[in-house]
């Protein structure tokens, strides 16, 4: 039992930033912008999330530092600035992308390229930890056991025991992407922009506002997940998000641009993962005669394997990646 409750824990850890930035991609990417440079958001996004924990960490006492709804609250502000610092690093690929027509993948390309590359220089700049690249912080976010739910027999174990506040802040923005997309104008629009753009330009909808709107809240969901992945499995920023961009780009093609289907990917990637990093801790596993660096690759393996089978009924928004230009119909 002790063995389905580390999975399911350690799952659900690994998932929800996959879970974060793969949603914030369907968004781009049903408004018909290309976003691969999640993994750039992520990298900024975490960069100056875990800056601004540091710095309050650094500035106050000891004893409200021990708190633990002080420690929630600290993470919430950088989860808010990881968000807003991600939305705002979208920006360039949405201007370059929608304004200047440029290529969107190259654009994305050259975001990921450029993310590292100043997050080491500020790091560095600011002599964080001397001459390297590191933004240490004290992890206080791990959640023991929430009060009177984590009571709960069995469930009480798998769900509220273990977990960080980012698991729960990770489902309620799924409900809300849900309904945004498909109960709300504003959800409708996007989707029709990522479809047939002549058409909502046609119905007066302004398609540059709305991709601008997606590839926006891909930003903020991206800088998020960034910061989430960097609190959940490490306790300082080192200039990387070990391809969790790229994974997420996996699951939300895995996923159909759904909201479900990408929570159901999410999960099974997350397993996949846990699977790679902690077989240690599965009897069953543990004792397998399989070399560690197998399992390392288990993750990368699933991903070309799920893909090679369903990138054929793969069923993009038709007007994905197109360059939308208001004078053709």
């Amino acid at each position: 039992m002790d063995s389905i409750y580390f999975i399911v824990q350690q799952m659900l850890i690994f998932s929800i930033p996959l879970l974060l930035v793969a949603l914030g991609g369907m968004f781009s990417e049903r408004s018909g912008v290309i976003n691969i440079a999640l993994e750039g958001i992520m990298l900024f996004g975490a960069f100056i999330g875990a800056l601004i924990i540091r710095l309050i960490q650094n500035n106050v006492s000891p004893a409200l530092l021990s708190s633990v709804g002080f420690g929630q609250l600290v993470l919430i502000i950088g989860l808010l600035t990881a968000g807003i610092t991600g939305l705002l690093f979208s920006l360039l690929h949405a201007y370059a992308s929608i304004n200047m027509k440029a290529n969107q993948v190259i654009s994305g390309t050259a975001l990921n390229l450029f993310a590292p590359a100043i997050a080491i220089f500020a790091a560095r700049s600011m002599a964080i930890t001397g001459d390297t690249q590191k933004v240490p912080f004290t992890n206080q976010f791990l959640i023991r056991k929430v009060p009177l739910l984590g009571d709960i027999p069995f469930i009480g174990d798998l769900f509220f025991k273990q977990l960080y506040i980012s698991t729960y802040i990770g489902f309620i923005i799924l409900i809300l992407g849900y309904i945004f997309l498909y109960k709300t104008k504003t959800g409708l629009r996007l989707r029709a922009c990522g479809e047939h753009p002549q058409a909502a330009d046609s119905a007066g909808v302004n398609v540059f506002k709305i991709r601008y709107l997606g590839v926006a809240l891909s930003g903020f969901l991206g800088g998020i997940g960034g910061l989430v992945f960097i609190i959940t499995t490490s306790t300082e920023f080192n200039a990387s998000v070990s391809g969790y961009g790229f994974l997420a780009l996996a699951v939300l093609i895995f996923g159909q641009w759904k909201p479900i289907r990408i929570l159901n990917a999410a999960l099974f990637f997350g397993l996949m993962k846990t699977i790679a990093s902690g077989y240690s801790g599965i009897p069953i596993i543990k004792e397998l005669p399989i070399p560690s660096e197998v399992y390392k690759m288990v993750p990368f393996l699933a991903t070309l394997i799920l893909l090679s089978f369903t990138s054929i009924k793969s069923q993009a928004p038709r007007a994905i990646g197109e360059i939308y230009d208001t004078g053709k119909r």
